[in-house]
């Protein structure tokens, strides 16, 4: 008796379900991922006992300075740290908002004068609402 033999073929294994599944938990995790606001901007804020206020829904102009003394309004660089760029860079992201609130976060190793011409800045232009961001102190 002569059996003639056929060749089997390698099983294959589909990846295609695999591949359906990475993707779906790639856009899981990223959809799913908070940021940290302050995460490009390195500020060590100063502390304070208090509890923090409520406030109104109202433009929120932030007013960030690093150690060095580098003006950041609302997470966008300066180009010159000075009065004048300064007050310029207010009025242009206040734009025809009435109710504004100006935060001003400055670094606890920033230089005096470059906080006190923020808020300087702020007094020109006629902000009235004028907060300094802290951190809760740790007893």
């Amino acid at each position: 008796m002569n059996f003639k033999i056929t060749p089997q073929e390698e099983p294959q294994l589909n990846l295609t379900p695999l591949i359906d599944v990475v993707f779906l938990l790639l856009i899981f995790f990223m959809v799913s991922t908070t940021f940290d606001k302050q995460a490009e901007l390195s500020i060590d804020l100063p502390e304070a006992d208090g509890k923090p206020v409520k406030v109104d829904k109202v433009f929120k102009i932030e007013i960030a300075i690093d150690s060095q003394g580098h003006y950041f309004v609302n997470q966008r660089r300066l180009k010159q740290d000075n009065l004048k760029n300064l007050k310029r860079a207010i009025e242009i992201t206040k734009a025809a908002n009435k109710k504004i609130q100006v935060v001003i976060s400055s670094d606890k190793n920033t230089p005096y004068q470059a906080f006190i011409t923020a808020m300087d800045a702020a007094k020109q232009l006629g902000l009235e609402h004028v907060n300094l961001a802290t951190r809760q102190a740790k007893n």
